[in-house]
Order: C-alpha cells, then sequence, then structure tokens
C-alpha cells in the first residue's frame, strides 16, 4: 500500500511515518525541505528513537521524498496513487497544499479511480481534515465534487505526542517520547475497510479533541507560565519543583472535572489519564524550553482556546475554574522580548486598561469573570 504523507519534519517522521510504516505502506514524504527530501532518496530508510531510558530504535523503511516546490507533478502522481493521504505540516501551511490535493483527486478521477481515498490532517487544531476540505474545494469542479462524495473522505484526527526540539548530524535521525495518540472520526471516512493499527478509531471525536486540549495542551502551558513565573527554563526543571507540580495537578483537577462531566469519561480512569500526562511532561528524556511552550500567548488566551473556554464552561457548571484563573494572571504578566505576541501583549496593557485588555484578547464579556481575572492579576 502507498501513503502520501505532507510534512517530512520530526512529527511526520517520528510520529506518523512510523504508525503508516508498521502497517505496511510505503510512503512518499512531501516536503520542500531539500536537505531531508534528498536524504529521504538516498536512503530509502531513517531511525527513529524513543526519549526514555531504554532508547529504544525503530527502523522505517520503503520511503521517497518529493519536493513538492521544485516537482508538484510528483506530488500530484503520488496522491493520485495513494491509498491514504496524510499532513503534519502545521495549520497554517494547509491552505498551501490543497491545490496539489486537487489535482491529484482529479487525476484519480480522469483515471476512473474508484478506490476509496481518505485525507487526514493530523494536525494540532480542532476540525484540521475538513479545514483543509474547504481549501481543496476551492480548486474543484461540481463534477469534481460528485467524485469526492463518492470516493474521497477527509475524516478529522485528533493527534498527541511530544517531539522535542532537536539537533542531530543525520538530518532524518528524530526522538520521540514513547506515547503517541492518533484517534480518527470514523463517520467520515471514505474507506471503511482500512483500520491503522495503533490508530483508534470513533463515532465521536470531540470528546477526545477537548480531553487532549484541555489536558495535555492546557497542562503543557500551566507548567510553562507556571515555571516561567517562578524563573525557570525548561519544562522538565519546572515540573521538578512542587509549586509548578501542584499547579498542574490543581489546573487539571478542573478540566478533569468539566471533561467527566460533560463527556461522561469514567473518573478513574481519567485520572489514569491525567498520571500519564504528568508523567509525560516529567520525562527527563525530554527537555523543552519555557519560551518555546509559552510563545504566543494571545492566541492562548482566545476565547475557544485552552484556559477561557474550559473556564467559561466550568463556570457554567458551577465547577470550580480559580486554579485555571490563576494560569491567565500569569499569562497576562508573561514577558519573552523575542515572541511578536508577549510583546504586543504587554503593549496593550501599558496602553489599555486591564479590563480592557482581557476584553479585546479573551473574548469574554463576563464581568465577574473579568473581575475574578484581574484581581488575581494584582495579587
Amino acid at each position: 500500500m502507498r501513503a502520501t504523507h505532507f510534512g517530512a519534519g520530526n512529527i511526520g517522521r517520528g510520529f506518523i511515518g512510523e504508525i503508516l510504516a508498521k502497517n505496511g505502506f510505503s510512503i512518499d514524504f512531501v516536503d520542500i525541505n531539500a536537505t531531508i527530501i534528498d536524504a529521504l532518496n538516498e536512503r530509502k530508510e531513517y531511525t527513529i528513537e524513543l526519549a526514555d531510558e531504554n532508547k529504544e530504535q525503530i527502523h522505517v523503511e520503503n520511503v521517497d521524498g518529493l519536493n513538492n516546490q521544485t516537482n508538484p507533478e510528483a506530488v500530484v502522481n503520488s496522491v493520485a496513487a495513494a491509498d491514504i493521504v496524510t499532513t503534519a505540516i502545521g495549520p497554517n501551511v494547509l491552505p498551501f497544499i490543497a491545490e496539489l490535493i486537487a489535482k491529484g483527486i482529479q487525476q484519480r478521477k480522469a483515471e476512473n479511480n474508484t478506490a476509496p481515498l481518505d485525507v487526514i490532517a493530523c494536525e494540532n487544531m480542532i476540525g484540521g481534515s475538513q479545514f483543509l476540505f474547504e481549501k481543496v474545494k476551492e480548486y474543484l469542479t461540481d463534477e469534481d465534487m460528485d467524485y469526492v462524495e463518492a470516493y474521497v473522505g477527509f475524516p478529522n484526527a485528533a493527534v498527541d505526542r511530544i517531539v522535542p526540539i532537536q539537533h542531530h548530524e543525520d538530518p532524518l535521525f528524530v526522538s520521540v517520547e514513547p506515547f503517541s495518540e492518533w484517534v480518527v472520526d470514523q463517520t467520515q471516512c471514505k474507506n471503511k475497510e482500512l483500520h491503522l493499527s495503533d490508530v483508534t478509531y470513533v463515532e465521536d471525536l470531540e470528546p477526545y479533541i477537548e480531553r487532549k486540549l484541555f489536558s495535555v495542551n492546557t497542562g503543557h502551558a500551566t507548567v510553562a507560565y507556571t515555571g516561567a513565573n517562578a524563573g525557570y527554563q525548561t519544562i522538565d526543571e519546572a515540573i521538578g519543583h512542587q509549586e509548578v507540580l501542584d499547579q498542574l495537578r490543581a489546573v487539571l483537577a478542573e478540566t478533569g472535572s468539566l471533561l467527566i462531566a460533560k463527556w461522561g469519561f469514567d473518573q478513574e480512569q481519567h485520572q489514569a489519564y491525567i498520571n500519564k500526562i504528568v508523567g509525560r511532561f516529567e520525562n527527563p528524556h525530554i527537555s523543552d524550553s519555557i519560551d518555546r511552550v509559552a510563545r504566543t500567548p494571545i492566541r492562548k488566551l482566545g476565547y475557544d482556546e485552552r484556559f477561557i473556554r474550559p473556564i467559561r464552561e466550568l463556570k457554567a457548571r458551577g465547577l470550580g475554574y480559580m486554579h485555571l484563573v490563576e494560569v491567565v494572571a500569569m499569562i497576562l504578566k508573561y514577558k519573552d522580548p523575542q515572541d511578536e505576541q508577549s510583546v504586543q501583549l504587554q503593549a496593550m496593557l501599558k496602553e489599555q486598561s486591564l479590563e480592557a485588555v482581557i476584553t479585546e484578547v479573551t473574548g469574554v464579556d463576563d464581568d465577574t469573570l473579568i473581575a475574578e481575572i484581574v484581581a488575581e492579576y494584582n495579587k
């Protein structure tokens, strides 16, 4: 079986590529990084190392590289012949590959290829595949859309694996944490026969997306901002201190109470999930800088993002959320002169009232909640 995978970076090779290879796929990696693409074509294989005390190595072979900048026709041909198409390129880059996917679909149609195909965006975003589909549609005719309706699916997915920033002499070698989770909405799949091992297929993806967003993303950011507030430089250093660990556990208890109330997750199973996340952040073999995890604070304070959304929903249910509010106050105070949004946020706080900035950045118009954030900020 053949896979076309957009994004030959560490996540593409170290997560999606590993699972596709384990399921017997040959993989065409699509990227504009000439160093990586040339190395893939030269060697046809690479090595993944699990970041733990055992340092187990996984060998991936039957891989090729396609440079979508210099050889777009080869990418179109790859999509046309693929049994699955996946991405791990970042949400902002998805629109730039839409035309190539559309042309690949049109070629499949021209060749009367009626084999069902699923295009799965494995991105850190909600509704990534459907977002990509909207961009692909811009290049398709009504007749093309009839073909897509019959044979091409864009099932949304939730993905989770920590891939630390790393530098190796070998451009293809990649280190990843042992844990990984890839969940796919099977109701949106066209190829009902293809079920990848190590991938979970569900009828309703939203509970799993929110569980990941409000646990892993909220938790990671909590460690970063609490750690920054206490003067630490890395995630593993910060979480080694009791006050940071206590804040993390308190925040995850709050988001956990929401997830259990909203989606019916089992309390014991969710506590085990929380414990696993804390253990992942504590992994001494993965060092991540606080300034990387804490970057783009304005985005992280968004209305539907990892702090404000659970706060809003907890408040609506009469459940506790003050530990989350404490972190929101730390985000508002966070200063990183190298981060554009941090600089912008601090400039806003100098020019406007705190209440005005909170309202503008978070989209919240609940006076009580704004007053609670202000009180925490002023402590």
